[in-house]
């Protein structure tokens, strides 16, 4: 709030000097004439009294009256001078010669200067000395209060503004990270009323636009469960009897179809049960060491490859860590089977652990994973060109579900580039204290 009160403050206060010493001159200027014969007016009854008091003695003596006077008009400065004095302009002399009074205008039109011929050579000056150091800083005092008083004002104006804005900005920052309740509650009688209502009606559709999409996907997903375990059943049965040998093969491609076809059910379930923001993550302290040992020995039997050989570097990561075991398990799960498939020979595992958080990379030495699609290979059911079939590339669910996993507990998942040639997937957990 502070940036924007700021630039607002210095907005307004630039136009408000602007204005307060330009306009004036502009108006002077337009309106010239008016202001002098204003001036001449105000001060024709004194000069009309001090010619008096001039013509009233001999000439000889005006010097002596002048300096008197000067001492009793102080501070204004009485002086004589010459008709043609060169301090005169041609106008002013002209104005002089023919009898008539002369006055200078300064700033805002205050005058500075009136003169008064008292004959055809000589005139009296009554000079208008500048205001003096303290009355100056008396004038400036009123424009720093008038400035004050704008920044208040502006503070004031802007504080219900900044609080509702705050308001819709962490809505939909809670929003965006899958709240999908949550709502600005703004008043209708705000500024930006008309913008929080927008909002929540947006907010609203997509709520029920999602929550419609995820009660279909759980509703298929459960009803075709009981179709594919029947007929898993049935074929199970078939195959008990005595069959010709190529029926045999052909029953036993049915069911593993239909067993992938169970698979792909729970994977999408699994990934439906990640959407839901009302879950929350469990907050668990457990032994990374032991934990990262686990998770290699339940996907020792997915190694396709033997001569494979998995490296794990824990770097100070013998301490305990608080995550949610079974989430962190079935990301880490999914990308050490993603690495098993498209390895050559080596996997290696870092675990990195400080005060922000918990590092994971799981990195392999094949060909890696393009910069154009480090991104889209999280998105469901999308897998790379190399691995459209799907013995190898799976169903493209893997990875979606496990960047859902790790941001339910309030962390990242990315793809990089690895040192041992291939991909690297970085799995970032922050620290219990960070995502409180």
């Amino acid at each position: 709030m502070w940036k924007l009160l700021i630039r607002l403050y210095l907005v307004t206060i630039v136009s408000y000097s602007a204005a307060i010493y330009l306009m004036p001159e502009l108006v002077v200027r337009l309106f010239h004439e008016r202001f002098l014969t204003y001036n001449l007016d105000y001060s024709r009854g004194l000069q009309t009294l001090m010619v008096k008091q001039f013509r009233a003695v001999p000439s000889d003596q005006w010097p002596a009256l002048a300096a008197q006077m000067d001492k009793e008009f102080e501070p204004l400065r009485i002086e004589l001078a010459a008709v043609d004095d060169e301090d005169f302009s041609a106008d002013e002399q002209a104005r002089l010669s023919r009898g008539e009074n002369v006055v200078r205008l300064g700033d805002w039109a205050w005058r500075t200067l009136a003169v008064a011929p008292l004959d055809g050579r000589t005139a009296v000056k009554m000079i208008v000395p500048p205001d003096p150091a303290d009355v100056s800083w008396l004038y400036w005092s009123i424009n720093v209060l008038i400035g004050a008083t704008l920044l208040a004002c502006l503070l004031l104006w802007l504080r219900p503004h900044w609080r509702d804005l705050e308001r819709l900005k962490r809505t939909a920052e809670r929003f965006g990270k899958g709240h999908l309740g949550e709502r600005t509650q703004i008043a209708s009688s705000s500024n930006i009323g008309s913008l929080a209502h927008v909002f929540d009606t947006m907010a609203g559709d997509i709520e029920n636009l999602l929550n419609q999409q995820r009660d279909l996907l759980n509703a298929v997903s459960h009803e075709l469960r009981t179709p594919l375990t029947r007929l898993d059943f049935g074929l199970a049965l078939a195959l008990s009897d005595e069959l010709p040998t190529a029926s045999r093969e052909r029953l036993q491609g049915l069911v593993a179809h239909i067993r992938e076809l169970d698979e792909l059910v729970l994977e999408l379930l699994s990934y439906s049960r990640l959407q839901n923001p009302a879950r929350l993550p469990e907050r668990v302290e457990v032994a990374l060491d032991e934990f990262i040992d686990s998770i290699l020995g339940s996907v020792d039997e997915d190694l396709a490859a033997p001569d494979v050989v998995i490296d794990v570097l824990l770097h100070d990561a013998l301490e305990r860590f608080v995550l949610d075991p079974r989430l962190t398990a079935r990301a880490l799960q999914n990308l050490l089977r993603n690495a098993m498939r498209y390895c050559d020979k080596r996997i290696q595992v870092g675990v990195l652990v400080s005060d922000q958080g918990c590092e994971i990379c799981v990195d392999d030495d094949g060909i890696g994973i393009a910069p154009g699609e480090r991104e889209r290979v999280f998105e469901p059911f999308y897998r790379l060109d190399r691995s459209r079939d799907r013995a190898t590339g799976g169903f493209g669910l893997g990875l979606a579900i496990s960047r859902r996993a790790l941001q339910a507990q309030g962390g990242t998942l990315t793809a990089q580039a690895s040192p041992l040639g291939g991909a690297r997937f970085r799995l970032w957990l922050p620290a219990p204290s960070m995502f409180a």
